[in-house]
């Protein structure tokens, strides 16, 4: 998930750069194997909403969606942890939301160090020791949101944890050479497969997999071997291969270009892998773009409900989405432009520059949205200024600005709104204002950067609910009013 170990050579036989990964390569290479609202809120008018507190607290009942999942490249979108996953099936598995937020943070500084390197910010490595994750790599942080897609002839199910940020997709095959964490799912047999096929070293695909993963490829006898490593400590090693996804009946890509894992770990909350979203050439998106024109769209579900993602723009839920520019890069995130920030309706005294100085991205794995610090502290005034009849209590890991509201069945919180790039607005749901640790500790759901010149991050939290559509061979990124039902 997006932030990968940059200019690291992983060859068999030489000397490795990333550690944590020589041993697994070194085994693979000695063997031969949208606007709406939530649920329990109501809309005061533009300037409050008032939210049952109920509403902002896990709950064991699915609610599912209204929308239809059956058309043409659609997919169910479940929270991984929430009422509607199939993999919700340990709760003593479950994390915390102080271990949520913590990850969250290991998946925001990789981020800030990938975008860092990109643009030379952290050339001088000495002097920024202190905001390098020890093991910078593409992190995983929460990983919220799962789609479940069919692998090989005859398909396998496989539920993916989705995710804009990043490029390869990749999920967990027998046999495990080395170690392979748990998942609710049947781990993928290619032996059992009649169109799997391995990519060779010396093609173009595997070339592609230094620009997808932030680690150049190695060699197993005459086979492609990936590795991507995550800033959690978490990595998946393998087979760089071609098998046959399937999205739905009528949408089925044979030769599919993904990571046949064969030795991985980490904090998957058992997903039997990855789907990669982002911009590189091996992606999903890029990879189904002849069928597709690199256009998909989302809805990000609450815990306790289901949304979707869909594919080609006969699959866009929304009838009218606004589209703000997305903008050039190099990279692989998603870029566009945040002007403004309105609370209760008004617009906060926040110069543009401050959005502009590193820019912003939006990112459905990063779960709290992060702003410049002169944007977040504006925010922050202004939102204690308007809640100060809610005691305030302490603060939750990343969120500083947190009350006790266990004394109270609801509570009125001022609206807000985002201003983007040609003057779109996008107001969030309450759901998407407020973060629940618990009843005693619900917190404004936002966090500030570090430093002006750490990049924006427009955070699943805050997109929940709405109705988000990218064309990306239009150069747009769209929201809409559908929402999730």
């Amino acid at each position: 998930m997006a932030t990968p170990i940059m200019n690291s050579s992983i060859s068999c036989g030489s000397v490795l750069s990333s550690v944590f990964l020589v041993s697994f390569f070194a085994i693979l290479c000695s063997s031969n194997v949208g606007y709406a609202l939530g649920g329990g809120e109501s809309l005061d008018s533009h300037r409050h909403h008032t939210v049952q507190i109920s509403s902002l607290l896990p709950s064991s009942v699915c609610s599912s969606s209204t929308k239809d999942n059956s058309k043409k490249g659609s997919l169910k979108l479940v929270h991984k942890h929430g009422a509607c996953s199939r993999l919700n099936q340990d709760q003593a598995n479950v994390p915390t939301a102080t271990q949520i937020l913590s990850r969250d943070q290991s998946r925001v500084n990789s981020i800030q160090y990938r975008v860092g390197l990109d643009v030379g910010q952290y050339d001088n490595l000495e002097g920024r020791k202190s905001t390098i994750p020890a093991k910078s790599g593409r992190t995983i942080g929460s990983g919220n949101y799962i789609v479940t897609v069919g692998l090989g002839t005859p398909k396998k199910d496989q539920s993916l944890i989705f995710d804009t940020g990043s490029d390869l997709t990749w999920a967990q095959c027998q046999p495990c050479v080395r170690s392979c964490y748990d998942q609710q799912e049947p781990i993928f047999n290619p032996s059992t497969s009649k169109s799997y096929k391995n990519i060779s070293c010396g093609s173009t695909e595997c070339s592609q997999l230094t620009s997808a993963t932030g680690n150049s490829p190695s060699c197993s006898t005459s086979t492609c071997v990936y590795g991507i490593q995550y800033g959690d400590s978490s990595f998946s090693v393998g087979y760089f291969a071609t098998e046959t996804l399937t999205l739905s009946r009528s949408d089925v890509f044979p030769k599919f270009l993904f990571g046949c894992g064969q030795n991985n770990q980490g904090l998957f909350g058992g997903a039997a892998g990855l789907l990669g979203l982002g911009r590189d050439q091996l992606s999903l998106v890029s990879q189904t773009a002849s069928k597709f024109g690199k256009y998909f769209s989302y809805c990000l579900p609450t815990p306790s409900s289901s949304g979707y993602l869909s594919f080609g723009k006969s699959g866009a839920k929304s009838s009218s989405p606004t589209f703000t520019p997305l903008l050039p890069t190099s990279q692989s995130f998603y870029y566009f432009d945040i002007t403004g920030i309105k609370l209760g309706g008004s617009t906060l005294s926040i110069s543009q520059t401050v959005f502009k100085t590193a820019g912003s991205i939006i990112d459905s794995g990063t779960v709290i949205t992060r702003l410049p610090p002169g944007a977040y502290s504006a925010l922050k005034t202004e939102f204690r200024q308007a809640m100060t009849k809610y005691p305030l209590t302490s603060s939750a890991s990343i969120l500083d600005t947190c009350y006790d509201l266990s004394n109270h069945t609801s509570v009125s919180i001022p609206t807000v709104s985002f201003v983007l790039g040609g003057g779109v607005e996008v107001p969030l749901d309450a759901q998407g204002i407020l973060y629940a640790v618990k009843a005693s500790q619900v917190c404004l759901a936002f966090a500030g950067n570090s430093g002006a010149s750490d990049v924006g991050i427009f955070g699943n939290v805050q997109q929940q609910t709405l109705d988000v559509v990218y064309d990306v061979a239009g150069g747009k990124l769209g929201f809409g009013t559908g929402g999730c039902s």
